[in-house]
């Protein structure tokens, strides 16, 4: 049954260049006209519409779902209200505009949909209360993520880094590395980030989240190991199934293998773009689902405290990486299949405008 609750109408305050939509109204002002975490929600700009579930972070949807995300300001501040796709581009999604990379300092422009601008209404109204409560449940991460290295006291410098060896099957010792950004400072954890790649002895890097003009704009940057290194710096969005972004995935897997390792994989955390490049070639390497899967859950292990075993971790591991590589090798999986995986990884990457040739070299630097 649908609730009849009022809707709000509220404006678009900006879309960040990975088709996230950030609107102008508040949490706490929705939060007072009776929004909750784990209600539906339908969603209307101008004539396009989409029903989503309210969460407090991206990860409250399955890779590739839509979430209305109320997130708060850790400074105390009022906090903002985003509209997004986990592992997916909202704005895309919804048809209100389209992300053109400039390769310039300001990154990207937007081309708005016929009859959509910033000034176009944008209208929130309850369908459920409630309605997504068991799947909010089970996504909630169990833990709260910070910034601040004396959160994690438990954890290594490398852990707190999000800095690892990939040691599933197939890719030889001491090769491949993933790590959140060892320069971006946003997540306080370049330094120790930066400082595992030398011990590691990094020589080349994909970098997938920033333009290689942002990437150098970093405070510091001249100074660090990770400048020292030779970088492919790609300016991924979060969109893992749209073309751009299998084309420049293609296009980071040719520079791996036509450079030395070992070979470092990052994103700003590490965690989403990162973990599922590292799916890709844990695949390709003849890895099976349930080592995938362990490597993959490490990020949640390091910044939420995921345990193995949980219903939470369960969940993170059904709802995205499984569930993402189900969707890019268009089939189901299951735990031994690693000559299956490797064909499928092989099909994806030929399909992303990689030859033959270039998987053979980068199978043979890899293992």
């Amino acid at each position: 049954m649908r609730d009849r609750n009022p809707a709000i109408v509220t404006k678009i305050r900006e879309i960040s260049r990975y088709g996230n939509i950030t609107l102008t109204v508040s949490p706490e002002k929705l939060q007072e006209a009776g929004f909750e975490p784990a209600d539906i929600i339908l969603v209307k700009i101008g004539s396009h519409e989409m029903e989503m579930p309210v969460g407090t972070c991206y990860n409250d949807a399955d890779s590739g779902e839509p979430v209305c995300s109320l997130f708060t300001d850790p400074e105390g501040g009022e906090g903002w209200v985003v509209l997004a796709v986990n592992a997916g581009n909202m704005a895309a999604e919804m048809e209100i505009a389209r992300i053109i990379d400039t390769g310039r300092q300001t990154g990207y422009k937007l081309v708005w949909e016929d009859g959509i601008d910033c000034e176009a209404p944008v209208s929130l109204s309850i369908v459920q209360k409630q309605g997504f409560i068991d799947e909010y449940r089970m996504h909630q991460a169990g833990g709260t993520r910070t910034n601040k290295r004396a959160d994690y006291a438990a954890l290594s410098d490398e852990e707190f880094a999000n800095f690892r060896e990939i040691e599933t099957a197939g890719i030889a010792p001491g090769i491949l590395f993933r790590s959140s950004s060892p320069v971006n400072p946003a997540l306080n954890r370049n330094k120790e980030a930066d400082e595992a790649l030398k011990r590691a002895g990094i020589r080349t890097v994909l970098n997938l989240t920033d333009s290689e003009e942002r990437m150098k704009r970093y405070e510091g940057y001249s100074l660090s190991g990770y400048a020292k290194c030779d970088i492919a710096a790609l300016n991924m969005g979060m969109d893992f199934f749209a073309e751009e972004f299998q084309k420049k995935l293609a296009e980071g897997f040719r520079f791996l293998a036509s450079h030395d390792g070992p070979y470092l994989i990052h994103c700003n955390e590490g965690k989403d773009r990162a973990g599922f490049a590292a799916a890709i070639l844990e695949s390709l390497m003849g890895a099976d689902l349930n080592g995938i899967i362990a490597d993959y859950m490490l990020s949640f292990v390091n910044y939420y405290g995921i345990m193995p075993g949980s219903d939470q971790y369960r969940m993170i591991s059904a709802g995205n990486i499984e569930a993402s590589l189900a969707r890019a090798f268009g089939t189901g999986m299951k735990s031994g299949d690693g000559e299956c995986l490797s064909e499928c990884a092989e099909k994806y990457l030929r399909k992303a405008g990689m030859k033959k040739t270039e998987i053979r070299l980068l199978k043979a630097r890899l293992g």
